[in-house]
């Protein structure tokens, strides 16, 4: 039990009015330490804490104050976590799930919102909120003819600011691109690290799948063809590109990072940077894989690309979080990528799989993989 809730028992009867006077002006959850404390007011027969911590128990009860409508749950979380969560309410036979009602953190992914739990130690990087003094880039929408996809592809193009079609710019081409832009705030890590000279200049080509994602990010020959073959050249004919694998990275997150390694390793050599956070690099060392049959073409490269590495790039750039399922793969992953001839820096936090942790090693990433003047000159 944490102290404020041991303090919060042990005084007079609690009816409305101390509950009141207790919530206000407090920020919820309550940190104390390594201790965190859930709350939740309102009747219910039963309030849960769903999270995505894997290791412990998925959903996690709350203890009711009797004599209130309050419902406390501590959880003892290390320095620097972030967890995502919702509260699961049950009454009368009917169960809902929702946004923590005393909480205003909150982080938005293609499915809808949750709330933010930052435990002591965490802070938001200032890197990724928007900086008046830096001059924003721009993007271009490009559209493309892929014959490699049978489709019509949309392109979104970041400039920096100051681009100049007198410069030679790296190309670095990421994988869903739309959701790094609206849920990691891509664009203002962008500018805002090319402002403070942490990174180069980039030229950045923001692509998306043009059908179903998990087929199209699963080592899927196609899609590999598409972006060698058919994106970067058109987009050296188009923009001013260094043109050299050095000058050329992949990235991508969960199945788009499996996209990015997956195509590097089809053409080994054409890309001389990855950047890949939280793969979904799933494997089986005995036994059948244990993750669905959408997994299983990812089981397939794994496997074999465990079995026989190759130098698909020159240096590689991942980053999971500890609270993932996927923590386990990952680190399997780096010394097999050493194995194979490649420079590889491997970062973890304590975070799970979604867009904020992903967005929270961006500048890690790209400033090891694409170094600024700043790093330059004083590493």
């Amino acid at each position: 039990m944490s102290l404020i809730i041991r303090e919060l028992l042990a005084g007079e009867p609690i009816g409305p009015d101390r509950v009141d006077a207790f919530l206000a002006g407090r920020t919820v959850p309550i940190v104390e330490g390594s201790r965190t404390t859930f709350l939740y007011r309102g009747q219910a027969d039963e309030v849960l804490l769903q999270h995505w911590i894997h290791g412990l128990p998925s959903a996690q009860p709350f203890t009711p104050i009797p004599g209130s409508d309050l419902w406390y749950l501590v959880m003892d979380l290390p320095s620097c976590s972030r967890v995502e969560y919702k509260l699961i309410l049950r009454r009368s036979g009917r169960e809902q799930m929702i946004k923590d009602p005393l909480n205003r953190l909150e982080a938005r992914d293609p499915f809808g919102a949750n709330s933010v739990c930052h435990a002591e130690g965490y802070e938001v990087p200032d890197w990724t909120k928007p900086d008046p003094e830096a001059r924003p880039g721009w993007i271009e929408p490009v559209k493309l003819r892929s014959a490699a996809l049978g489709a019509e592809v949309r392109v979104g193009v970041y400039h920096p600011a100051r681009f100049s079609p007198e410069r030679r710019y790296p190309l670095l081409v990421v994988h869903d691109g739309r959701d790094y832009l609206r849920f990691s705030e891509f664009q203002t890590v962008l500018d805002n690290l090319i402002h403070r000279l942490e990174i180069a200049p980039l030229i950045v080509a923001l692509v998306d799948p043009v059908g179903n994602r998990l087929e199209e990010y699963a080592d899927h020959e196609p899609h590999a063809r598409f972006l060698t073959e058919e994106l970067v050249p058109a987009m050296e004919d188009r923009f001013p590109l260094a043109g050299r694998p050095g000058a050329r990275g992949l990235m991508g997150a969960s199945f788009g990072a499996v996209a990015a390694l997956s195509t590097a390793c089809r053409y080994p050599g054409y890309y001389g940077r990855l950047l890949l956070q939280s793969g979904s690099f799933a494997f089986t060392d005995i036994g059948a894989n244990r993750r669905g049959p959408v997994f299983d073409p990812v089981v397939g490269f794994v496997n074999r690309f465990r079995a026989e590495p190759v130098q698909a790039a020159d240096e590689v750039f991942v980053s999971c979080g500890i609270y993932e399922s996927l923590i386990y793969e990952n680190r399997s992953l780096v010394p097999v990528l050493q194995d194979a001839g490649m420079k590889v820096r491997y970062v973890e936090a304590r975070d799970g799989h979604n867009w904020v942790n992903w967005r929270d090693r961006l500048r890690e990433g790209l400033s090891s993989l694409f170094p600024g003047p700043l790093w330059m000159v004083y590493e």
